[in-house]
């Protein structure tokens, strides 16, 4: 992980409803809210790669009767957002929820964690190189459970990599659900599902490193 943008102050724009950032966060909240009501009742279990201050998936739980059917993984490196994440979990009383201080770009910090039946990767590809975000795409059924689904953001500023991220998930083994690129932005979020076999965990290796 780079150490170079400071992490903790680029969640700031959260607060501003109208941001970007903050309108990508209610789509990605749409879309995991929507993959728990597909499946009603069911234990479910989540991991998250570098996932900051948690807003998306802990403020989709803290609105839900059901939270306490999900079992997350969050992973975060910097340790303020880790305390961050850590107290608006406690707030929640998420208490199935786990936020640990690890690099999610080492395939290490996974072990005990997956296979998941979500994945979500919000604000990871772009900040990773091209080579790296193929690299990742290609390790995801290692984090996944049979038939889980991986919910990913990427700006679709040029040069547009977003053709070629879905053209990789075809390629390891993902159908897509949903492309959404609303109009007038240049964030977009995609939905994929898994619908080839999940691999076994290789428990070393790095698959991507943050861009300073």
């Amino acid at each position: 992980m780079a150490d170079g943008k400071d992490w903790y102050h680029w969640h700031h724009p959260y607060t501003d409803p109208k941001s970007a950032l903050a309108r990508r966060l209610r789509l990605v909240q749409q879309h995991i809210a929507a993959w728990l009501d597909e499946q009603p009742d069911q234990p479910r279990s989540v991991v998250s790669m570098c996932a900051g201050q948690g807003h998306d998936l802990l403020g989709t739980l803290a609105s839900r009767f059901d939270a306490d059917r999900v079992r997350a993984t969050l992973l975060e490196y910097d340790p303020r957002n880790v305390a961050a994440a850590q107290a608006r979990a406690a707030a929640a009383n998420l208490e199935s929820v786990t936020v640990r201080q690890a690099d999610a770009g080492d395939l290490t910090s996974y072990r005990d964690a997956v296979p998941a039946d979500l994945v979500l990767m919000a604000g990871v590809l772009g900040n990773i190189s091209d080579a790296d975000i193929r690299a990742t795409v290609r390790v995801l059924p290692q984090l996944c459970a049979a038939g889980a689904t991986v919910i990913w953001t990427r700006s679709r500023r040029p040069p547009d990599l977003t053709p070629a991220i879905r053209t990789w998930m075809s390629a390891a083994g993902f159908a897509e659900r949903e492309f959404t690129a609303p109009e007038g932005e240049l964030f977009s979020v995609g939905v994929h599902r898994l619908t080839s076999t999940p691999q076994p965990l290789t428990t070393t290796g790095r698959i991507f490193q943050f861009l300073p």
